[in-house]
């Protein structure tokens, strides 16, 4: 490709990921310096005040984003991925031998997934909220019709999820831009009238602030963190669009518009006070409001949509990391592999948007619960990434530990001054995060029992196809295909077929799934076929924590090394587990209780490894916990 071309092609890529990524952060601009002045804990509104808060938006913009994620974070992919469960494959990567330290990243890392769902709760809510209380200053008459508008807009955000986001995706960058450029204008704009605001971007404007507010300055830096809202979707949306697109967006036009949009805010509310109400809106000619209020909901939906999608695809991998039941994903696109849609996320999401917004009814109030969420996600960022560094980039403790010290100073700052916020709001995405983390964590260990039950019951492979060449049952035509967790081990379903049809398919084929911490395993690589004696064959089918699950077209894979399958001749015999609790076992019993409940409603096999239904015999037994 010619140089003309590749530059062609990042401009392409970089649009594009103007329109996913940086949805979010860019909708910041609706309610952040709104809340330094007007919010719940305004800051007194004087010349200094509104220096030093714009000096901290600009060097947290800087600091925050600039530095550690696209300087650093989205240097630490895993084969091209981000997000924080490739974050947590990556660090788990170089602790395999020290159980200790994969026990300590594991819980860390599902904390962090946790506080992404409670942000990916609030990030609709407050997004939207904002934009459609610009209806406010177009007629203060339509202040009743805000709540009910922002429900119909997201609901019909949520309803159109099922049909995919390829078409809608087409207008994503375009939108954004123009929505990034409208910024700039407005910053622009209101600069002309005042600008000397810039003398801002000099950082000992915002120390002198914090240090002449010192009993307000925690609750201004909790104001503050709401400006680098949507930083994580730069690391966790990298694998869409690469490390270079994503920075070239940032440093392109991103930055550049929300500096000047943020300060252009600053310089309308030192000339006109009564601005500080909701200086965005405030911003704009009277006779641009209407259109700015439709551009912002349009705007808003996109940053959503974004979220709303990370939560889809952080749910796949968490059930491919053994993290979540299997629930029903549907694929919305013939081309991309990414664009999926898991309805019983979609709705739980749409549910608890929808009370955040009749429990908060105001972006003032939702701004306290958003904080929390975003800091409690970027530390735990941190935390992963020191150990990538440490470990994985061969840095050593002491040089990551100096690195990640200086944001971690700012980000726990931040989270101490979003600590604050927690009897106005932001307990919710903490108890919504709790509940995600123990839903997440009774998964995991209560799946660890069960498989230690199943082993500890278990026929070792090669002793069971010894006993029965001793003396073979009757053999029927076709070959049956059972799946096994432990590959030296005899499935369930082959010992209770056995006992109660008395019989063998000419070909048993044992079939074990492993998933690796890598995004992707290549087709090459993804069956291992075994022949063993009396024609039974072991097959290792593995993926990585991206791919799509699909056990006949893996199936299909063993012709090459001499196992040939016709679907209409097999036959799949799954395990179906009936789990009783028991007190004394050595998960408490509330959570083997939680546990059994999870189990009962995960989706099946049959649908999560895309095998025929009408091919599938299932054979139950009961298992004690």
């Amino acid at each position: 490709m010619s140089a003309a071309h590749q530059k062609q092609a990042l401009a392409g890529i970089a649009l594009a990921a103007l329109g996913v990524v940086y949805g979010d952060i860019g909708t910041s601009p609706l309610y952040a310096m709104k809340e330094v002045f007007a919010g719940n804990h305004p800051i007194p509104l004087n010349e200094t005040n509104v220096l030093g808060s714009l000096s901290l938006f600009f060097w947290a913009l800087v600091i925050v984003v600039s530095l550690k994620y696209v300087s650093i974070i989205m240097r630490a992919d895993n084969r091209g991925e981000g997000g924080i469960m490739a974050l947590i494959a990556l660090a788990l990567h170089d602790a395999k031998d020290n159980p200790r330290r994969m026990k300590i990243i594991t819980i860390i890392g599902v904390l962090g997934a946790a506080m992404f769902y409670g942000d990916g709760m609030v990030t609709p809510a407050i997004s939207v909220l904002s934009a459609v209380e610009g209806l406010e200053i177009v007629a203060p008459q339509l202040h009743s019709y805000v709540i009910p508008v922002t429900l119909l807009v997201l609901f019909g955000l949520f309803f159109v999820q099922k049909r995919g986001t390829a078409t809608v995706g087409a207008f994503f960058g375009p939108v954004m831009l123009l929505w990034f450029g409208t910024l700039a204008a407005l910053g622009i704009y209101n600069l002309v009238a005042n600008p000397h605001v810039l003398l801002a971007l000099n950082p000992l404007y915002g120390i002198a602030f914090l240090d002449a507010n010192k009993a307000m300055s925690l609750m201004a830096m909790g104001n503050v963190v709401l400006a680098v809202t949507g930083a994580e979707a730069l690391y966790a949306d990298m694998g869409h669009f690469g490390r270079k697109p994503i920075t070239l967006a940032w440093y392109g036009f991103v930055l550049p518009s929300l500096v000047l949009n943020y300060f252009g805010q600053g310089a309308l509310i030192l000339s006109d006070p009564a601005a500080a109400e909701n200086p965005f809106f405030l911003s704009a000619p009277d006779w641009a409001l209407i259109p700015l209020v439709g551009l912002a909901t349009v705007a808003t939906v996109i940053a959503s949509q974004a979220v709303i999608s990370g939560a889809f695809s952080i749910s796949r991998q968490a059930m491919q990391l053994g993290f979540m039941p299997r629930m029903e994903v549907q694929y919305t696109s013939e081309k991309e592999q990414g664009q999926i849609y898991l309805p019983a996320v979609n709705w739980g999401l749409l549910l608890a948007v929808a009370i955040l917004v009749l429990g908060f009814k105001s972006s003032n109030n939702l701004a306290a619960a958003y904080g929390i969420a975003v800091t409690g996600d970027m530390v735990i960022t941190s935390l992963l990434a020191t150990v990538v560094v440490a470990k994985v980039w061969g840095w050593g403790w002491n040089r990551a530990i100096v690195l990640f010290t200086m944001f971690l100073v700012v980000e726990l700052t931040f989270l101490a001054a979003n600590i604050l916020k927690i009897p106005d709001g932001g307990w919710f995405p903490l108890v919504a995060g709790a509940a995600v983390f123990v839903l997440m964590t009774t998964w995991k260990r209560g799946r660890e029992l069960l498989n230690e039950r199943l082993q500890g019951e278990a026929i070792r492979l090669d002793a069971f196809i010894d006993a029965l060449l001793m003396g073979l049952p009757t053999r029927v035509p076709g070959t049956a295909v059972f799946m096994n967790a432990d590959p030296n081990g005899v499935p369930h379903a082959l010992l209770h077929n056995l006992m109660h049809n008395k019989v063998l398919h000419e070909r048993i084929v044992l079939v074990s799934v492993q998933v690796f911490d890598v995004p992707y395993v290549p087709e090459i690589d993804r069956v291992e076929v075994h022949k063993l004696k009396g024609d039974f064959y072991r097959v290792i089918v593995q993926y990585g924590f991206k791919d799509e699950p699909d056990i006949p077209a893996a199936l299909a894979l063993c012709a090459d090394a001499g196992l040939a399958m016709e679907m209409l001749d097999t036959s799949f015999f799954l395990g179906r587990e009936t789990l009783i609790p028991r007190f004394g076992s050595e998960m408490s019993f509330w959570r083997t209780k939680l546990f059994i409940a999870m189990f009962r409603n995960a989706g099946s096999a049959t649908a999560f490894f895309k095998i025929p239904s009408n091919r599938v015999v299932e054979l139950g037994t009961q298992i004690v916990l």
